[in-house]
């Protein structure tokens, strides 16, 4: 895995963080990463759904019959 990197004013936040919240560092770094995934993944389904979903009228819309 590629080393990664926190910028300072992220490393600032999670040190502020850690200390208001009273938990470690990396506790404060993977509930983070925690929601950031379950935002993408949220913004990832609606996405799909956005470009699969037609309505009734939009799926029969070009159709003879």
């Amino acid at each position: 895995m590629e080393q990664i990197k926190i910028t300072e004013e992220n490393q600032e936040n999670i040190k502020a963080f850690s200390s208001l919240l009273n938990k470690n560092e990396s506790t404060i770094v993977n509930e983070a990463l925690e929601l950031y995934f379950l935002e993408e993944t949220e913004k990832l389904k609606e996405k799909e759904n956005s470009q699969t979903n037609l309505s009734f009228e939009e799926f029969w819309d070009d159709v003879d019959i």
